[in-house]
């Protein structure tokens, strides 16, 4: 059974229940009245990252296949950064955490 769980302060999502190596894993996110977008992703070595537009520069995903994990490290975070973040992997959702920034 694959599983996603997120975690706050740096985000941080852990995968269970599918060869985490293999794959590649993205974070998305959804702020209120809007639809879930992409921020980033990494390939299955972490060799190769890609990011939206809005957070280049100031986000980086990253992983530790050996302890089946992937972060988002958030820098320079802005209001309109205040949204759900779920990690995404084989087809599968995390539970999301809640990201709020205040002006």
């Amino acid at each position: 059974q694959v599983r996603l769980v997120e975690s706050g302060g740096g985000l941080s999502c852990a995968a269970s229940g599918f060869t985490f190596s293999n794959y590649f894993m993205k974070w998305y996110r959804q702020a209120p009245g809007k639809e879930r977008e992409l921020v980033a992703q990494i390939s299955h070595s972490g060799d190769m990252t890609n990011y939206a537009d809005s957070v280049k520069g100031r986000f980086t995903i990253s992983r530790d296949n050996a302890k089946n994990t992937m972060y988002l490290q958030m820098n320079n975070l802005k209001p309109e950064d205040t949204a759900v973040y779920y990690c995404n992997g084989l087809g599968n959702w995390g539970q999301g955490t809640q990201v709020t920034v205040s002006s």
